[in-house]
């Protein structure tokens, strides 16, 4: 026998970074045997209730909890008069209260709160509270909440929550084809399975232990101690099982009304929301009015784009500032424009409290950007694809805020990767009819149905803008149990369902060449990870785990030179391996029983706030791209519509996991075909019509459409691994392309989503 090569010295590490391990909770949750927030239990606990308001827009007269007081088994029933410290919280600023004082914002607010024995009993304790309120008139338009007149102010400051101006070349610059349009964006809501819940449980120190289903363990906290009059210390946080997230577990909802209920009572306290309870219980996708126009010359070329952007924050501002932001700065798309005038507004209003969803501004920007480029492509004569190709941003572009795009910017190849893509079959008369739009009721066999394709491609930032101190921190230990090196990661990093725990493990597998890894529960007693947005935590966290595996490994390095007298080396399938003499020896035996520890904090290079009255500055860290192409049939007489396609393709910049990469773009996907043709919260006066997944529709198994997906590896130099952030990119690019795919088929101009039947019959 000829031997080519020497066999391996050391034993491959399987499920690092590139490679695709199972995750560690996706059995569990397919069998159901995951523990979710909602699955807490203590002996002895209380079950807490929160009474909420049913009116927009009230003045509070009187509140009595007597009547709640009197039923057997209630423990406590609170109000703003019993919260211990400060009465008000708040992501970008502190302007809602903890429990209502004197006045209502929004239906659903929080007015008391109570702890029972059991949770019906908690229910009827909540119902028989008597508030004597004075009804007023909402604002539920943001325009007019800025700019009417005679509007009330809902907060001392006004009804502004921000203005952003991005001021870019000649403000004055004509061109030869202007097109204009007014697009409308829905309230989405993040329509996350688990509802929010939770448990407080008090402490022998006078503070308490939370256990709750979050996104951002250490703001939680920083914003629950001074309600609580305690320090920070003493509200120690430990993340439960998170049931879906999207953006609405960035702001706080029941975390301080457990906590006080706990404090008040000496008991542990359980919280659960209802469905119902749970609409009114947090933020939503910002609803946008978009005025634009586009200037360009007679092939295409951009001149110019002027908007008006107006996001509606309802009645609190959450971070309404920084969707304002994204909305505005990213406004013109992956485009080169040379002058551009963009305003965006961000109000107050007496409409639900809107913040962070996936996409964050750019999801409405996009929806308008797109459209008209669009109409641009029909006006000049051009396909969709082409009028993108001719005006397409790349590496070495300006952003219309001054900042050089510095990495790759492949939105030519995403856009012609999508176009050049094998159509779906065409349909036939032997198609089953269950496939076309409203087929599965037996409402057509195929009269009336006409397909369409369309494209769409967007832009976002990724992680946190600005200026703001975007770090994450990690903790990684090495040590030998059981004769085996094991490491041990602890971040306070958010497993929403994303696959972060995976991607950590992966991380310290690769850095430290050993196959065990534990990942310590997410909470408060390491340093801060930052939030679950921003598609940031693969990029910050990544690179914290990174830094700490790497100080690890140096000292490591340290007490292998001592012993060998080499410096040649790496670790390899649990040894120390030398590049010039090979395995020197196992890594427990370099160990023994030391245990080796770092901490670690990655930040990322900075950013910087942008000018307040020209928008110029470098304002964010990377940028991720996507594009779609979707293929539809639309039952133009129903005005039902079926996505039969969708085509993606996707700068990851390092698929980390490829297996989760393909999976976020697929759920990315789903949630913009939700925004395209079914996902609103309808409102009338304010008021909430369909608080129930009854009535508020999310997209199936049967609604998604196959997909083919791209993903393309142009590595970021500044990123750990090259890597680019994944989640929220297909989100922007597949609405977009959705109901361009529609306008296709019908021909109709649709400028307001999600598309109803009515926008395509005219009934």
């Amino acid at each position: 026998m000829t031997r080519t090569s020497n066999p391996p010295l050391t034993t491959p590490i399987t499920g690092g970074v590139g490679e695709s391990p199972l995750r560690p909770d996706g059995a569990l949750k397919v069998r159901g045997e995951f523990a979710y927030s909602s699955d807490l239990w203590a002996d002895n606990m209380l079950w807490g209730v929160t009474l909420r308001t049913p009116h927009p827009y009230a003045r509070i007269r009187s509140i009595d909890v007597g009547p709640a007081l009197a039923l057997p088994g209630v423990y406590a029933a609170l109000t703003h008069e019993d919260v211990p410290g400060q009465n008000a919280y708040g992501l970008e600023h502190i302007d809602q209260p903890v429990l209502a004082v004197d006045v209502v914002r929004y239906q659903g607010e929080a007015v008391a709160i109570v702890a029972a024995d059991h949770p019906e009993t908690a229910r009827r304790a909540a119902a028989a509270i008597v508030v004597d309120y004075e009804v007023l008139e909402p604002v539920d338009n943001a325009e007019t909440a800025i700019f009417g007149e005679g509007v009330p102010k809902l907060h001392e400051g006004g009804n502004l929550v921000r203005y952003v101006p991005i001021l870019f070349g000649d403000q004055d610059a004509t061109a030869e084809v202007v097109v204009s349009g007014t697009y409308e964006v829905g309230m989405q809501d993040q329509a996350f399975l688990g509802p929010e819940s939770g448990m407080a449980v008090p402490a022998e120190d006078g503070g308490v232990d939370l256990y709750v289903a979050t996104q951002w363990l250490h703001v939680d906290q920083q914003q629950i101690a001074p309600a609580l009059n305690l320090p920070q210390d003493k509200v120690r946080i430990t993340l439960a099982g998170v049931g879906g997230a999207f953006g609405a577990r960035e702001d706080l909802s029941m975390q301080v009304h457990a906590c006080m209920l706990a404090l008040h009572t000496n008991k542990p306290v359980k919280m659960v929301y209802t469905r119902e309870e749970s609409f009114f219980g947090h933020v939503h996708r910002h609803p946008a009015v978009m005025h634009y126009e586009h200037g360009a010359d007679r092939d295409g070329k951009l001149v110019y784009v002027r908007a008006k952007m107006f996001l509606d924050g309802g009645a609190y501002a959450s971070s309404t500032g920084a969707v304002v932001a994204n909305a505005a700065t990213l406004g013109v798309g992956p485009y080169n424009v040379p002058n551009v005038k963009i305003e965006g507004w961000g109000a107050y209003t007496n409409n639900p409290p809107c913040g962070a969803m996936r996409g964050f501004g750019a999801v409405q920007a996009c929806f308008a950007y797109e459209s008209q480029m669009d109409k641009l492509a029909e006006a000049i004569g051009v396909d969709p694809v082409e009028i993108r190709l001719r005006n397409a941003l790349s590496e070495g572009s300006v952003m219309p805020t001054g900042q050089l795009v510095d990495s790759a910017a492949p939105v030519r190849e995403l856009m012609e990767r999508v176009r050049d893509k094998p159509m779906p079959p065409a349909r036939t008369s032997e198609v089953d009819i269950r496939t076309m739009p409203g087929g599965a009721s037996n409402t057509t066999h195929g009269e009336g149905v006409v397909r369409g394709v369309g494209y769409g491609v967007g832009i976002k930032n990724i992680c946190f803008s600005e200026g703001f101190d975007d770090y994450s921190t990690a903790r990684v230990r090495l040590e030998v149990i059981g004769g085996e090196p094991v490491a041990m990661v602890h971040t306070a990093a958010v497993e929403v369902g994303q696959g972060l725990v995976t991607l950590q493990a992966q991380i310290a597998r690769t850095e430290l060449g050993v196959q065990r890894v534990t990942i310590q529960p997410a909470d408060t007693s390491v340093g801060s990870a930052g939030s679950t947005s921003a598609s940031r935590q693969s990029y910050v966290t990544g690179g914290a785990v990174q830094s700490a595996c790497a100080a690890v490994r140096a000292e490591v390095f340290d007490l292998a030179r001592e012993r060998f007298g080499v410096s040649d080396l790496a670790l390899e399938g649990g040894k120390v391996v030398s590049a010039s003499r090979g395995v020197l020896a196992d890594l427990s035996d370099v160990l023994g029983d030391r245990a080796v520890e770092h901490t670690r904090e990655y930040r990322h290079r900075p950013s910087f706030p942008i000018d307040p009255l020209t928008g110029q500055g470098n304002a964010h860290v990377q940028y991720g791209f996507a594009a779609h192409r979707a293929v539809v049939d639309v039952d133009v007489d129903l005005g039902l519509v079926r996505v039969v396609e969708l085509a993606c393709a996707q700068d990851v910049g390092k698929a980390m996991n490829p297996d989760a990469v393909i999976g976020q773009i697929q759920g990315g996907s789903a949630q913009g075909l939700g925004l395209a043709v079914m996902e609103e919260i309808q409102l009338s006066g304010a008021k909430i019509r369909n608080p129930s997944f009854t009535d508020y529709l999310i997209p199936t198994i049967l609604d998604m459409p196959p997909m083919t997906i791209d993903v393309l590896e142009l590595a970021d130099p500044n990123a750990p691994y090259g890597l680019r952030g994944v989640g929220e990119p297909p989100t922007i690019s597949s609405t977009p392309a959705i109901v361009a795919a529609i306008r296709d088929a019908t021909k109709l101009a649709l400028k307001r989503i999600p598309v109803r039947p009515e926008h395509i019959t005219g009934t």
